[in-house]
């Protein structure tokens, strides 16, 4: 595996290992690196890298990128409802997929979420 294809996977796991490592010297750093995008690039670096799609199909991705933030949202304020009514972290997350999930299969069922090549 060359270094190129390896970088995506690096670079996820030193952002995975400097929020560990900021969560209890700052909760705010631990934020702001927990929330950068670095998953939408790296997935655009690994998709589309080197490759020759179109234009089309590329900007027909990143539309249902945003589809898919707008789940993530929605898993977000789901966890942060059901933990500030005294579930558990445990249960928030939980339920939080399954809201999640619910949305995904209704993207998929209107088509919505495809990408043609």
């Amino acid at each position: 595996m060359s270094f190129a294809r390896s970088l995506p996977v690096i670079v996820s796991i030193l952002t995975i290992l400097t929020v560990a490592f900021l969560r209890e010297r700052s909760r705010t750093l631990a934020v702001i690196f927990g929330t950068m995008p670095i998953n939408l690039p790296l997935t655009l670096w690994i998709t589309f890298g080197g490759a020759t799609d179109s234009v089309a199909t590329i900007a027909a991705f990143v539309r249902s990128l945003v589809l898919g933030l707008l789940a993530t949202f929605l898993w977000l304020a789901v966890v942060w409802l059901v933990v500030r009514i005294g579930w558990g972290l445990l249960a928030a997350v939980a339920s939080a997929y399954a809201v999640w999930g619910v949305l995904i299969a209704v993207f998929l069922a209107f088509g919505v979420l495809s990408i043609n090549r």
